[in-house]
């Protein structure tokens, strides 16, 4: 499948826009982005979160750079065949990547099938 970068970024603003309030209200201090691929160059990883997850951080202010919430966008489009898949596969994503936001490990996300 192929998409240029301001139409993925475009598709994951919509996807972003249509999680549920209450999953992206606590979001403090996150900023997403979309790249390329990840720096090994590989297309084997779709999102990732740059952080300090809400269970671990004990002194946290003002002046902390923000966390990141990086979807890949070539990772995406290989794995996908269509549209649909895409937004499915980029809001699967976003759910993944903020939940490790709020602590949630990968074993977890397994267990409610988001992994």
């Amino acid at each position: 499948m192929e998409m240029d970068a301001a139409a993925f970024e475009e598709l994951v603003i919509d996807e972003l826009d249509r999680l549920p309030d209450d999953m992206v209200e606590g979001l403090d201090n996150v900023a997403f982005v979309v790249e390329d691929r990840p720096e090994d160059g590989s297309l084997d990883l779709l999102g990732l979160y740059d952080g300090l997850a809400l269970t671990e951080r004990t002194q946290y202010g003002m002046g902390e750079l923000p966390d990141r919430i990086v979807v890949y966008r070539e990772p995406h489009l290989a794995a996908c065949d269509d549209e649909d898949e895409l937004r499915d596969e980029v809001h699967t994503t976003l759910v993944h990547e903020i939940a490790h936001f709020y602590g949630i490990d990968d074993e977890q996300l397994h267990e409610l099938g988001w992994a």
